[in-house]
């Protein structure tokens, strides 16, 4: 008999700033909220948005790296598994709670800089010096401009 299958994928964007914690012996646990967006035609033939919302829990090294490079408004690829907890409020009421444990984590917005999103716009860089590379047509009479420019520091992939 096969064991069972307990894996979630989402995509969304973070409604706060992630919340990272260490535990009694150390451990770095990181709570995030995600928030992924659907839209479908309801029965008038109308667009209806719905957000749904995602407590993600995030361990270990993990946690460390969420805390430091995630924020409001990020867009992230989550993957992990479902976790149920029990606990009882203050009332003394059973509740139940469903966490995404996250396994892995992938950024996709472009907007991590060192950590945190800097508020103050950054100077323009200056631009790089270029230099001119040798126009490989040339051996066949053509003295037109070069084929091409790029930038002194710039690394080609080939």
């Amino acid at each position: 008999m096969a064991r069972g299958i307990n894996k979630v994928i989402l995509i969304g964007n973070l409604g706060q700033d992630p919340e990272l914690r260490h535990t009694g012996s150390g451990t770095a646990v990181c709570n995030m909220r995600l928030a992924t967006n659907d839209s479908y035609k309801d029965a008038s033939g109308e667009w209806v948005e719905r957000t749904e919302w995602h407590n993600v829990v995030a361990w270990g090294r993990l946690a460390e790296i969420c805390g430091e490079y995630l924020h409001r408004g990020s867009q992230v690829y989550f993957e992990g598994s479902l976790q149920t907890r029990q606990y009882e409020d203050k009332d003394g009421v059973t509740k139940y709670a469903t966490d995404i444990k996250a396994r892995e984590m992938m950024i996709l917005s472009g907007d991590v800089a060192g950590g945190k999103k800097d508020p103050v716009p950054q100077a323009a860089p200056t631009p790089t010096p270029t230099k001119t590379v040798a126009n490989p047509y040339d051996d066949l009479g053509n003295s037109e401009k070069p084929a091409c420019e790029f930038a002194a520091d710039d690394d080609l992939p080939f």
